[in-house]
């Protein structure tokens, strides 16, 4: 069966998926992002190459959109990551195993929905005609209508409520398969709950934690729907940018440039953090090296136990 069948060939599909549906797509996007709109009706021409479209997205109109993209995608990764982590610990060791999967499915609930009628849902709840609206009138939070939606804040408030569920669940995961033993180890060794915490779910939580933000920051730096619904003018992003290019304007070639510079901030993003924490971590490398270094030294210099000599 295995000479048959080579291993290699199962892979097949997967590569011919990503081809196709990947890789020739953001070709494509990098190749119109060189060329130009050619007249009024005309979407795009590749006769003349140039970076000039780059040029044209840095702009400051644009360039300023970026900023704010960058800003809430941040922002809203950091804020999805310390309200879903307690969730997500709760959930794997707090709460029954019995229990777990009604939970599951309470954090997968909003999927059940469209994403733009949830989004819509919040554009109703942050009008200043809204329930939230009058609920802090009527208790005096507030002495007029809630002006929240059309800003960032709303922008921020929609992109944390949409994408929470993706971090909660690879953090869930993650924390499901720190076993209790460990930390019942950490814990007989003299160390609290905050040090078992951070020496030991935490470090051992890591692939969770790296999937749970890469899932929330990349589609949440590209997403337009919730910038569009709650943001308006003063919320705009780079997607509405790059939507409106290939929609409205019909500059392909701009909202190409648009989508690839998007795609640099992204990854140049994502290494930044990446090294960041890789130096935060290195001290505490460094000390657990140490320590068994040290324990392994002392094991191997303890002399051997002499033998017993058992009589009859």
């Amino acid at each position: 069966m295995r000479r048959t069948s080579p291993g290699p060939l199962l892979a097949v599909p997967a590569w011919v998926w990503l081809l196709v549906f990947f890789v020739a797509p953001v070709g494509m996007v990098i190749w119109f992002s060189f060329g130009y709109k050619p007249g009024i009706f005309g979407t795009h021409a590749n006769d003349i190459l140039s970076f000039d479209r780059y040029v044209e997205a840095m702009s400051p109109t644009f360039f300023a959109t970026f900023q704010n993209t960058l800003w809430v995608g941040v922002l809203g990764t950091i804020l999805c990551f310390l309200i879903g982590a307690p969730v997500a610990y709760w959930m794997a060791f707090k709460v029954k195993p019995e229990r777990r999967g009604i939970l599951i499915a309470l954090v997968l609930v909003p999927f059940w929905t469209n994403f733009l009628v949830r989004t819509i849902g919040w554009q109703v709840i942050l009008s200043p005609e809204g329930g939230l609206s009058q609920i802090l009138q009527g208790i005096g939070v507030i002495d007029g209508p809630l002006e929240l939606l059309y800003t960032r804040t709303a922008v921020l408030i929609g992109v944390v409520y949409n994408y929470l569920p993706l971090m909660i669940l690879p953090l869930f995961v993650a924390f499901d398969r720190v076993g209790p033993a460990l930390r019942e180890a950490s814990k007989d060794l003299g160390a609290g709950k905050l040090v078992t915490f951070f020496r030991v779910t935490l470090p051992l939580s890591q692939p969770g934690i790296i999937a749970g933000v890469l899932l929330v920051f990349i589609p949440l730096m590209g997403d337009y729907i919730t910038a569009t619904v709650l943001g308006g003018a003063k919320g705009n992003m780079v997607g509405q940018l790059v939507a409106s290019q290939f929609q409205t304007a019909q500059n392909w070639a701009l909202g190409s440039a648009m989508a690839v510079l998007l795609m640099l901030v992204i990854t140049l993003t994502i290494a930044i953090a990446g090294v960041i924490i890789w130096l935060i971590a290195l001290p505490f490398r460094s000390h657990n090296r140490l320590v068994l270094g040290t324990e392994t030294t002392k094991t191997d210099a303890a002399p051997a136990a002499a033998p017993v000599e058992v009589t009859t």
